[in-house]
């Protein structure tokens, strides 16, 4: 069975996100085994300067690699990443199962978003959209495709 692994910067705030979360995390059970990891957003001040900005995606990208499973594919959630159909990130996840892949690491950043040498190093920058999204719901988002990618590699219905 799949192993994923979801790495999120910033906690979960109002119960709506975290109930959805629950909601994806008893849907994905079915199709791979599940883990989630907050890690805490370093705090800035209000306008923060580029360095300060910098060092925080240091420490914060520091604290993301103790995370990542040895040997797993890490996919970056990122604005500037690869935009892809439900279809298509279906067909890259059957692409990388095909390949020995049964680790598989997501990376949602905080409000500053990743370290620009994290991204580099990942497998695969995902974007969503080209829109700027909250990480609460970026969460949401990425574990609804997660589910609904691995839905249609089973041939479920969901899909539809």
């Amino acid at each position: 069975m799949l192993s994923v692994k979801l790495i999120c910067v910033g906690k979960l705030g109002e119960k709506f996100w975290a109930d959805a979360v629950r909601e994806y995390e008893k849907r994905l059970s079915a199709y791979c085994k599940l883990e989630i990891a907050e890690l805490p957003e370093q705090r800035l001040p209000q306008t923060p300067s580029a360095g300060e900005i910098a060092a925080a995606l240091a420490k914060e990208s520091a604290a993301i690699r103790a995370k990542i499973p040895q040997g797993a594919s890490v996919i970056a959630l990122c604005v500037e990443g690869k935009t892809l159909s439900s279809e298509a990130f279906a067909d890259k996840l059957g692409t990388m199962a095909a390949h020995g892949v049964s680790r598989l690491c997501l990376l949602i950043g905080g409000s500053c978003g990743l370290d620009e040498a994290l991204k580099q190093d990942a497998a695969l920058r995902l974007s969503m959209s080209p829109m700027t999204f909250p990480h609460h719901l970026a969460r949401v988002m990425v574990l609804e495709q997660l589910y609904r990618a691995l839905n249609i590699l089973a041939g479920g219905k969901y899909h539809k």
